[in-house]
């Protein structure tokens, strides 16, 4: 039971771990602010979708085993 649960957190690591890639880093300036405007808007919508695909995944897991200890 263990190893399906550890395979599950590993593919969910291994789908959604480049939403870090977008990050866009900034410059700081002499008094602790990041220097200009405000960064580029980052193309996180497209991963929604995969993180709402997830999460349905996991909580029928979740409600399939609660029945079955039930």
């Amino acid at each position: 039971m263990k190893q399906n649960l550890l395979k599950f957190y590993l593919l969910g690591f291994f789908l959604l771990s480049d939403f870090i890639m977008f990050a866009q880093p900034g410059d700081d300036d002499d008094t602790g602010g990041l220097e200009g405007d405000d960064p580029p808007a980052t193309p996180i919508n497209s991963k929604i979708i995969w993180l709402l695909v997830v999460g349905i995944l996991f909580a029928v897991y979740t409600l399939n085993k609660n029945k079955k200890r039930a």
